[in-house]
């Protein structure tokens, strides 16, 4: 019970499906919305770790959609991103990649979605 209500919470939206993750990229687009995904495994300990702290820095972000995607639950969308080690965030904008990072760095992730979305709201003004 305790896990639902945290996932009702949390901002960061699991992805379930290669249809969802397309539906989440064109609304996105079309709202001119960055994404940052976090491309996961149940397997992998540093994955887990991330998940935490990714759903706090999307608690705290509200000028992007922030996407979890386990790679064994959505193994075409991981395929055609060329996802090969977890954990890997990417950051998105207009349907394409803008930046990735392999790795489970909360400093650096921290450092690249905040660069990220702030130069993604600039371009947005301009």
């Amino acid at each position: 019970m305790e896990d639902q209500e945290l996932q009702k919470n949390t901002r960061a939206v699991k992805v379930d499906s290669a249809e969802s993750w397309n539906f989440y990229v064109t609304r996105a687009k079309n709202q001119a919305c960055p994404i940052v995904a976090h491309f996961t495994a149940s397997w992998c300990i540093p994955s887990v770790f991330m998940n935490s702290f990714f759903e706090d820095i999307a608690s705290s972000c509200k000028d992007a959609l922030f996407l979890i995607v386990d790679v064994d639950e959505v193994k075409e969308v991981a395929r055609r991103l060329e996802v090969k080690a977890m954990p890997t965030f990417m950051f998105l904008k207009d349907g394409n990649t803008m930046d990735k990072l392999v790795g489970a760095n909360p400093d650096e992730i921290k450092k690249r979605v905040d660069g990220f979305v702030q130069s993604s709201r600039l371009v947005h003004i301009a």
